[in-house]
């Protein structure tokens, strides 16, 4: 146990001794009859209902309350006006400032795990890094009726990706992290998007480029998932990669595909990172690319009435259609265990993730909810860009229990896919398909 845990651990114990403490964890308040109960997985201790009706627990009465939150860069004057309500909607219960950071959610975690004192009270995060989060101990157990309002109001899946050993730690944000087929309607119909042979003849017709990040793990993983290899969580050891059961023959078949169509196509093929499709789509050289939700709304500036959104397509693999499988996750609110506010972030985490603020950035923002009404919604189910996002999730493998070491293998693996002047044969696919499993799971 490091300093700052055994620190949290005594000033824990002392605080059962006696009626208030000061420290670790919550600061100090007039007497509230906020408690503390330690949560599995670490020192990380959640705060449990005073019984009072006061939302906050009495943490505004011993003075001001000062909150820092995390989000991304798109979502700054959104999440700030966000904050500003729900400041003003507690104060009744005590003076709310809420400071709000640009911090991308791929990051977020890095950051707290380095400093959590220092680091956001409220953070947006990838559901990916939730596993780490709560084995430092750096996050708070949802618990009671934050339990409740979570399970109630989101999806099962997105609730899901927000569990760990039984447990749930962070509140859905979004239903959405993942990525489709975005084109421009001039140069490719809907009914062309519907398979990778039609999308890439329709752009060679108009002499555009299909875009995408074929050397990132995030997409090249659809050129191994869409052949049957995917993820399955940890061994036994809780750190090596765990894959599910596959037929090596449809994998290498699959693989010599992707390699085949692409080579056929090699001309207009842009391998590059993934901003490179909204720049193709403004300078008009790219008809269609694989992009992902947080820039549906750059794109559909870019393309106007011509932009479309659709599932990411089919690919003819030995005369039979399989569609093309993605990486699918789930953005989290998570709360800092290091908050000296643990009842007032929690209130602000929840308002954050609720169906008014899910609604509001599916319509600002184009974030695919995970809150069941916001899906539900005419306003959602007639968006293009996000019926298309929420409906890749059934083809799709979820974005959790991913370990570090997946992500440098498979994107070379994608790499070697569109290598166009080393073309693979059927021993040199299953060699590399080997390989970079040996290589995810450090073998």
């Amino acid at each position: 146990m490091n300093k700052t845990k055994r620190f949290c651990a005594i000033a824990l114990a002392a605080m059962m001794a006696v009626t208030a403490f000061a420290g670790c964890g919550p600061a100090a308040t007039t007497d509230t009859g906020t408690t503390a109960s330690t949560a599995t997985g670490g020192d990380t201790t959640t705060p449990a209902d005073d019984g009072t009706g006061d939302p906050l627990g009495g943490e505004g009465a011993a003075g001001p309350i000062s909150l820092k939150v995390w989000g991304p860069d798109a979502a700054q004057d959104l999440l700030k006006s966000q904050c500003a309500k729900f400041a003003d909607n507690m104060k009744a219960y005590g003076d709310i400032s809420i400071e709000v950071v640009p911090q991308g959610e791929a990051d977020s975690a890095t950051q707290v795990l380095t400093d959590p004192s220092a680091s956001a009270d409220v953070f947006g995060f990838a559901c990916d890094n939730l596993d780490k989060l709560v084995t430092a101990g750096a996050l708070l157990q949802v618990t009671g009726g934050d339990l409740d309002f979570v399970n109630n109001s989101n999806t099962e899946s997105s609730v899901a990706a927000a569990t760990k050993d039984g447990s749930v730690w962070a509140y859905p944000e979004t239903g959405d992290n993942s990525y489709i087929l975005v084109y421009n309607k001039k140069y490719v119909s809907d009914e062309q998007a519907k398979t990778l042979e039609g999308t890439l003849e329709a752009c060679k017709a108009a002499n555009k480029k299909f875009a995408m990040d074929a050397g990132n793990g995030y997409y090249s993983c659809i050129f191994m998932f869409t052949g049957g290899m995917k993820i399955d969580g940890f061994e036994d050891d809780g750190e090596t990669q765990k894959f599910t059961d596959y037929d090596e023959t449809k994998m290498v078949k699959t693989v010599l595909a992707f390699q085949s169509i692409f080579t056929q196509y090699r001309d207009i093929f842009l391998n590059g990172d993934v901003t490179k499709v909204v720049d193709g789509f403004k300078s008009d050289t790219v008809a269609a690319g694989i992009d992902g939700s947080w820039n549906f709304s750059a794109a559909k500036a870019a393309l106007g009435d011509d932009a479309g959104f659709a599932i990411l397509p089919t690919i003819d693999v030995d005369g039979e259609a399989l569609p093309l499988i993605s990486m699918f996750g789930y953005k989290l609110l998570g709360v800092n265990s290091s908050t000296l506010y643990p009842n007032t972030a929690i209130e602000l985490a929840k308002f954050l993730s609720g169906e008014e603020c899910q609604a509001e950035r599916a319509a600002e923002l184009n974030w695919g909810p995970s809150n069941k009404t916001v899906a539900e919604s005419e306003s959602v189910k007639s968006d293009a860009a996000l019926n298309a996002i929420l409906s890749q999730q059934a083809n799709s493998v979820a974005q959790v229990g991913i370990a570090p070491s997946f992500w440098t293998p498979v994107g070379a693996f994608g790499n070697k896919v569109v290598d166009f002047d080393n073309p693979l044969t059927e021993d040199s696919a299953l060699e590399l398909i080997n390989q970079t499993k040996a290589n995810v799971r450090d073998e």
